[in-house]
């Protein structure tokens, strides 16, 4: 007899609370396999599939498109196993893989799969029978508990918005699994709020606003990518006591290293990627700002590998994708993953593991035109390098005044990790790469 299991919207990692559904791609009454990716969802990092452990028929799915939905929250219920003692439910949840994320997990064996879907499959080939009745789902939006119980809310954030907007949680209804109440509740809240006006403003003479009052404006919530962006820069700017030194750099002899690196045939190379390399050099030299600092611990870790993060601009936001070990990387290796997690990050498509993890970030604000910037450090890093535009400027070379392809670049670091000294050291090496690309050859 088939048995329905409920699968819940899994931890997706690096503290995620919570995430919003895109797209399902099931609908109930569809024959699932174990693995399948079956809805959608986007966190505070990026698009993920989820893809459900279990194989069988869904007989039930829990939330509506554009729904945020805490951990732990029920997505789809499953009815798996047959009237054949051989494919019983629980064989089918013994030999799911318990993945969370596509890619990720184990797959079950392929005559496994095979043998669920003959069971779910009428003989003849037509759609499968009907599921036994299984229980009712759990109801998305349970009654909410009694205002002298405990409020339940899973995020912290939650209560941190309703506290800062004066909402009183035990007022409200949750429309999460058993009462939770989520961000969308407090949101739904204030606006009720502002477009209804209390019994005492109601009855009480209201003055016309003076001319010079500030208009109410659009409200757009600080939620998903932008919210988690907004996060993590205040969350640097309070705990990272940062400083910032810059140079300008002759960049002329790189842009000719380059072109006649790609002069000579094979693969083009970006001039990002031998930035990337220099980059790598640097922090070889000066370990110090490849580290972060454990608060608790009172001490700074320094890292032995170099995960380049770099900034990358896409229609959802900033996102900074991250190198693995490009330290080890030649300027082939680095040009091809930078396109790769460029294109990924502008289709949506990065994972929290290509998210994650960086030591150190190269931020090339020269591709919006700009010159120069004191770039907010990517919490919990020690360090940021900043690029602007190459551009014509005058400069003395060899003796001489002359125009040159000048290029600023600015540094900004965690004063608690290394001094001015350190920092200036850093950069001044980063600057002689960029003026004479022999430097790194003769120090690499």
């Amino acid at each position: 007899m088939a048995q329905v299991l409920e699968f819940k919207l899994p931890d997706l990692g690096e503290g995620l609370t919570e995430a919003e559904i895109v797209r399902w791609l099931v609908a109930v009454g569809d024959v699932v396999a174990i693995d399948q990716p079956v809805v959608e969802v986007e966190t505070a990092k990026a698009m993920v599939e989820v893809p459900c452990p279990y194989g069988g028929v869904v007989t039930a799915r829990f939330g509506e498109e554009g729904t945020e939905l805490p951990v732990g929250a029920p997505l789809i219920t499953v009815a798996v196993g047959s009237p054949d003692p051989v494919g019983t439910a629980a064989e089918a949840e013994a030999e799911g893989s318990g993945n969370v994320l596509v890619g990720y997990g184990t797959q079950a064996p392929a005559r496994r799969r095979r043998r669920v879907r003959a069971q779910l499959t009428v003989a003849n080939g037509t759609a499968p029978a009907a599921p036994a009745p299984a229980p009712a789902p759990v109801p998305i939006a349970p009654e909410p508990p009694a205002p002298q119980g405990p409020v339940p809310v899973i995020s912290p954030l939650v209560r941190k918005l309703a506290r800062d907007n004066g909402v009183d949680l035990h007022a409200l209804r949750g429309t999460g699994p058993d009462g939770l109440i989520l961000r969308a509740d407090v949101e739904a809240a204030l606006r009720v709020d502002a477009a209804t006006p209390t019994e005492a403003t109601a009855s009480a003479e209201v003055p016309a606003a003076p001319p010079t009052a500030r208009p109410e404006g659009t409200r757009i919530p600080l939620k998903g990518l932008r919210g988690a962006v907004a996060e993590k820069l205040s969350r640097s700017r309070r705990e990272i006591p940062d400083a910032t030194c810059w140079v300008d750099a002759d960049a002329t002899e790189l842009l000719r290293a380059r072109a006649a690196m790609n002069a000579a045939g094979g693969p083009k190379i970006s001039l990002v990627a031998l930035l990337a390399r220099v980059c790598a050099a640097a922090l070889a030299r000066f370990p110090e700002l490849n580290s972060y600092v454990d608060t608790e611990a009172r001490k700074v870790v320094q890292l032995p590998s170099v995960h380049l993060g770099f900034a990358a601009q896409t229609e959802r936001g900033l996102v900074v994708p991250v190198v693995r070990d490009a330290h080890t990387r030649d300027a082939e290796s680095l040009t091809a993953e930078f396109a790769r997690l460029t294109e990924a990050a502008r289709a949506g498509r990065l994972t929290p593991a290509e998210l994650t993890g960086g030591t150190f970030t190269l931020n090339n604000y020269g591709v919006f035109g700009v010159d120069g910037s004191t770039p907010i450090i990517n919490h919990p890093e020690a360090a940021m390098l900043g690029v602007g535009r190459i551009v014509p400027k005058p400069w003395v070379h060899e003796g001489e005044l002359a125009v040159r392809q000048v290029v600023q670049l600015s540094l900004t670091f965690d004063h608690r990790v290394c001094d001015g000294g350190t920092a200036g050291g850093f950069l001044r090496y980063v600057a002689d790469c960029v003026e004479q690309p022999a430097v790194l050859l003769r120090t690499v």
